[in-house]
């Protein structure tokens, strides 16, 4: 297991809500029990059908199966054994620095810790280190992810693409795009 990150202390931005301080790690190689906590985290965010829980789970038990063949990398956070939240992200294939944002999830219960914008800040830093310079992440239309088009925007990413009715009826697709920033600029 490679641990990226030791421990992050946190508190809450929300003082109607536990104010104590939150400490967690870091890690990037999946384990297989990662299948049920990740599992339970998506569908307790209310956002994921069942298709797509399904499909985030084969790319982790994937990328157990395969390992560094996989073209998945992942970004787990944990504390005490719980698993917070997690990213999925790969490079693009037939690209040459382009990377999606596959999956950004957090516990519902953690969500506004920052460990979402931490997560997604050390995914981008391993795209960089991969070589990669042009980070996306697609989102849906629907008011329901409001708060996730948000996220992105605060996070320096800007409105690349819409394509109306592309999940369902009703429900576009928003692509998000950020340059990222060469890790010697920063």
């Amino acid at each position: 297991m490679r641990i990226i990150s030791k421990i992050f202390d946190t508190q809450h931005k929300n003082s109607g809500l536990d104010n104590r301080d939150l400490k967690y790690t870091l890690r990037n190689d999946p384990e297989k029990t990662d299948c049920d906590k990740v599992r339970d985290i998506l569908i307790r965010t209310g956002f994921f059908s069942d298709e797509e829980v399904i499909v985030a789970i084969e790319l982790i038990e994937e990328k157990l199966s395969i390992g560094e063949k996989s073209t998945y990398k992942f970004i787990f956070a944990e504390s005490g054994g719980a698993m917070l939240g997690y990213t999925c992200f790969g490079h693009i294939p037939l690209t040459k620095e382009s990377y999606d944002l596959y999956w950004i999830a957090v516990d519902p219960s953690k969500q506004g810790y920052g460990i979402g914008r931490l997560l997604l800040e050390k995914s981008e830093d391993m795209i960089r280190e991969l070589g990669g310079v042009h980070a996306y992440a697609e989102t849906a239309s629907r008011k329901q992810y409001t708060p996730t088009r948000r996220f992105y925007s605060s996070c320096g990413y800007k409105k690349a693409a819409y394509f109306p009715d592309f999940y369902t009826p009703g429900d576009g697709k928003v692509v998000y795009y950020k340059k990222l920033q060469s890790l010697q600029k920063m």
